[in-house]
């Protein structure tokens, strides 16, 4: 385990009252980073290491010692605005992996695996740490744009479409090791943790930086609708997975969502208020999380073809 060249930030000031400033630095090293490229690394954020851990640990049960027609109980169900339950990338997709998603506890979306056992309470477990994280990570972040601290978090009071995916990544072979294409993400933001094979990296002034596995850290980054909401003060981080030769790799990640009848566009506070042309036209969220899902589907046959938020951009030159 190593540093990685993201910035790390000790959530700790957070859970302790009237530690001003230890807020002060949280939010300027935050706001710092999503202004530059969206990518950050917390500790002390209040999710268990153990349950991290072990989440980890019956990952790697589910995926490396179940036999497929066992992982396949779990397929997903229709009518899911994602498919809940055991998925494998399909063969022509450049993206190596399989993975388990689940929308929250409680959902009737959720189709759990049977083994190994304790999975179910263990995912359902930090799914809850993580909903909590993600209130906090929204206020910090709406004091860092110079709005109240829960104007994200009234803008959008429905959680039903936050997911989260444990995935297993094949290793690598000779000719690809390509476990998911640069992307960024569509939604709000986004935790991983991955085990220590690694191979996330963020793209930062044209480099591509490996973030190095720090026992109990998670890594943040801002997706696509902080950036539309901020009209590009807040980036949407540009990030890929490269399998590691000769081992697998593990990792969950967790979706801070919004509800898909959610209108998205450019703050009145950071265009009309201040002078400033919106960069984005409005669009409705599941609008666009249907675009992304075809990527998936439905791989364009060249790059350039592949639906990002800059679909929905207006040209101000």
């Amino acid at each position: 385990m190593g540093e990685s060249c993201i910035p790390t930030v000790d959530l700790s000031p957070c859970f302790r009252e009237d530690d001003e400033d230890g807020m002060k630095k949280v939010k300027e090293i935050i706001g710092q980073a999503c202004s530059e490229y969206g990518f950050f690394q917390v500790v002390n954020h209040g999710v268990p290491l153990g349950l991290m851990t072990r989440a980890i640990e019956l990952s790697k049960t589910f995926f490396e010692t179940l036999p497929n027609e066992e992982k396949l109980k779990c397929a997903p169900n229709s009518g899911a605005p994602l498919p809940a339950g055991y998925n494998r990338q399909p063969d022509q997709s450049p993206d190596k992996n399989e993975y388990l998603l689940m929308f929250p506890p409680g959902s009737n979306l959720n189709v759990y695996p049977q083994n190994p056992p304790h999975f179910r309470e263990v995912l359902e477990q930090i799914f809850a740490y993580f909903t909590r994280l993600g209130v906090l990570i929204e206020s910090i972040l709406s004091q860092c744009l110079g709005l109240p601290s829960t104007f994200l978090q009234e803008f959008n009071r429905d959680r039903s479409w936050d997911f989260m995916a444990a995935l297993h990544y094949f290793p690598a072979t000779e000719a690809e090791n390509n476990g998911i294409t640069e992307h960024e993400d569509g939604n709000c933001i986004t935790f991983v943790f991955q085990d220590e094979a690694g191979g996330l990296e963020v793209r930062r002034n044209g480099k591509w930086i490996p973030v190095i596995p720090t026992r109990g850290s998670l890594v943040v980054n801002v997706g696509d609708v902080i950036q539309v909401l901020s009209n590009n003060n807040f980036k949407s981080a540009t990030h890929r997975v490269v399998r590691p030769k000769s081992k697998s790799r593990y990792s969950y990640a967790f979706f801070y969502n919004l509800h898909g009848d959610k209108w998205v566009e450019p703050l009145q506070q950071f265009t009309k208020d201040i002078g400033e042309a919106p960069k984005y036209r409005g669009f409705r969220y599941k609008e666009y999380q249907e675009l992304r899902m075809r990527n998936k589907t439905h791989p364009p046959s060249t790059p350039e073809d592949v639906i990002r938020i800059t679909h929905y951009a207006v040209n101000t030159s």
